[in-house]
């Protein structure tokens, strides 16, 4: 197990994608209005499950090699419209941000998301995190974990683990993306929780037995 903080005032990293807001009915929305707006197809249902890597490995998916770029533009461009508004804040999500808050600690977000709308959907939910870092993915995360002395990262995804573990911080994972608790802890989070509605309870206890 990598080695945490044991500051009394912990500085914890969560991801944004299926672990802080249900970003699904947004994004569905946006590859559907991508398709219509390009006449390619899209499975956007099937495009909501897979979520988690960087836009480019879906689209490659749809579109040629070499109009991936500027079908990443597009959809960024077409995103704030479409997407902030349908996507909602997933069970847990303030309280846990406030429970690090509570604690005299910091919550930052790192996410592969496009950071302006990123901060987009934190904004509209009224989420305050006290830094938010995008485009990042995988171990490419630790390099803004390790920038902002993150102890514990929290997310849904194989790649969120892969990142805390890069930076060596504790890997806390919740079973709100693609997989469930024992997928999560075969792949070596620290800590796997059902939703966030537990972490305020679990930093606590992870505070007390590092008192």
């Amino acid at each position: 197990m990598p080695s945490a903080t044991s500051s009394s005032a912990p500085t914890v990293g969560f991801d944004l994608d299926m672990t802080l807001i249900d970003s699904r009915p947004g994004i569905r929305a946006c590859y559907q209005a991508l398709a219509e707006r390009t006449g390619t197809y899209i499975d956007a249902d099937q495009a909501v499950t897979r979520l988690g890597p960087p836009l480019a490995e879906e689209l490659i998916r749809w579109f040629p090699a070499e109009a991936v770029p500027a079908m990443a533009d597009l959809y960024r461009e077409m995103y704030p419209a479409i997407a902030i508004g349908p996507t909602p804040a997933l069970p847990g999500a303030r309280e846990a941000i406030a429970a690090v808050r509570t604690a005299g600690g910091r919550a930052l977000v790192v996410t592969a998301k496009h950071e302006p709308n990123a901060k987009l959907h934190l904004e509209h939910l009224g989420i305050e995190p006290d830094a938010v870092v995008g485009d990042l993915w995988a171990e490419q995360k630790a390099q803004a974990l390790r920038e902002h002395g993150a102890g514990v990262y929290v997310g849904d995804h194989f790649g969120d683990i892969r990142g805390a573990r890069a930076a060596d911080a504790l890997s806390v994972a919740v079973a709100t993306g693609p997989y469930g608790t024992d997928e999560l802890a075969a792949a070596g989070a620290d800590v796997v929780l059902a939703d966030l509605t537990q972490f305020p309870d679990w930093l606590a206890s992870y505070r007390s037995d590092r008192a």
